[in-house]
């Protein structure tokens, strides 16, 4: 019998209480575009030790709203004005549609502070209607979820690139065997693990703190694994190649939420995988192989193998495949040797030519900064042509824009656990963990 999990015990006023969903305090909230050059920087937000004599810019407004803890730093060359109150009644008369659609706007991680309001704020949240219109407006924007134990007890924190905050997110809800982070995709995050001898999968909303465990596989043994949610259909499917130990024999397998139920497909053709990193696009798998040189891409919708002989640039030392938007399949990785001189180069795959193209190069000054020594391990995942990296020995991550070419800096604590695994993530509300119509009230809020 599937395990589904609803933490029905953490209300709404019980985090708002407890604070659980709040900012980070001692985190930095800003991502600082990197500037190029040695040009001088004269914007006062460019000279951080300077001082400053305008009262007006000197302001720091500390509040403390219900559910958060937050601290508001007061915009420079902008005078601080005390909050407009509004009548009682004007948010009364407000059609449930109308209140509806507003809030359905709002920030994800801000509604919780919202829910507090009122007790009839407090239940139009749990509507339905909702739902619908937050599944109509656009995306938040996409964000970092960082997961991590310690002493067991499972931690997460999430940073919003639009709002450049870093929010605490309570993960007690989870299994103790819930230990690698697949990966996320349309508002839901895919976790797996043993359960004693058993390796399980279970998929998750973190802000509806909803969960459940998914059947188990035909084949019992450790798997790479990849989750990708259709927002059209409703639905999520959880794709399983090879075993983590390179084992060829096992099937394919994909978990399909419509049936509740994992289906067997083609054997992958022996290869020798030069990595596990996966990336998903345009319904396609792809995973790097050594011999035959290329990729090997997996037809979602045929469920067959096959091979692409896309030769890899020279002297690459590693290498990660990035999905981007559409059909854009990114290669990133190191040039060099590891006892000489490297750098960090992006390429496009040209799906006609069957050839890697470079796009973009990592400025030397900061691949210094990022990995200290040559031989340092990375990482590197990506979403909507944004592309991150993190190295196991800084508390940071580097983020790159594909479409503007912009670097950024994004520092925080959450980032400085050795343990600590990073996947791009979309808040949602409606991203459902059961398939469309089949338990639809158990994923709204207790």
């Amino acid at each position: 019998m599937d395990a589904v999990g609803e933490s029905s015990e953490v209300s709404s006023s019980q985090l708002m209480k407890n604070g659980t969903f709040r900012d980070e305090e001692s985190c930095p909230k800003q991502v600082s575009p990197i500037r190029g050059g040695g040009s001088r920087n004269t914007s006062p937000l460019g000279r951080v030790g300077s001082r400053n004599t305008s009262p007006s810019r000197q302001k720091v407004i500390k509040t403390k709203p219900r559910g958060l803890d937050e601290e508001t730093v007061a915009t420079f060359g902008k005078a601080v004005h005390p909050d407009v109150q509004m009548e009682d009644n004007i948010w009364a008369m407000l059609p449930e549609d109308l209140l509806n659609e507003i809030l359905a706007r709002v920030p994800p991680f801000m509604i919780f502070r919202l829910r507090s309001v009122c007790k009839r704020w407090n239940s139009i949240l749990q509507d339905n209607s909702f739902l619908k219109f937050h599944s109509q407006v656009p995306s938040h924007g996409p964000c970092l979820l960082t997961f991590w134990k310690n002493s067991q007890t499972p931690q997460c924190s999430v940073f919003s690139l639009p709002l450049k905050t870093w929010y605490r997110i309570p993960f007690n809800f989870l299994p103790q065997w819930a230990f690698w982070l697949v990966g996320s995709s349309g508002g839901l995050v895919c976790f797996s693990g043993l359960d004693g001898l058993t390796f399980k999968t279970l998929v998750c909303n973190p802000l509806t703190q909803t969960w459940r465990t998914l059947p188990s596989m035909n084949y019992n043994q450790q798997r790479q694994l990849i989750m990708v949610v259709d927002r059209t259909e409703k639905s999520f499917k959880v794709i399983a190649t090879s075993d983590i130990y390179g084992d060829k024999s096992l099937p394919t397998e994909v978990y399909d939420s419509k049936i509740d139920k994992w289906t067997v497909h083609q054997i992958m053709p022996a290869v020798n995988l030069c990595s596990s990193k996966m990336a998903y696009c345009d319904s396609r798998l792809y995973l790097e192989t050594l011999s035959p040189l290329g990729l090997m891409m997996y037809r979602l919708d045929s469920g067959y193998w096959e091979h692409i002989p896309a030769k890899f640039p020279r002297s690459l030392l590693d290498g990660y495949l990035v999905a981007g938007t559409q059909k854009r399949l990114f290669l990133v990785g190191r040039i060099g040797l590891y006892s000489t001189l490297q750098s960090m180069r992006i390429w496009e795959l040209d799906h006609g030519k069957i050839m890697w193209v470079e796009i973009s190069r990592m400025p030397p000054k900061y691949f210094r900064a990022l990995l200290r020594l040559s031989a340092e391990r990375f990482e590197c995942f990506g979403q909507d042509n944004l592309i991150c990296f993190t190295s196991w020995n800084q508390g940071k991550g580097l983020l790159y824009d594909v479409d503007k070419k912009v670097w950024s800096w994004i520092a925080g604590c959450a980032l400085q656990s050795y343990n600590s695994q990073v996947c791009f993530y979309e808040p949602r509300f409606d991203a459902s963990v059961h398939c469309a119509g089949k338990f639809a009230s158990r994923d709204l809020w207790s």
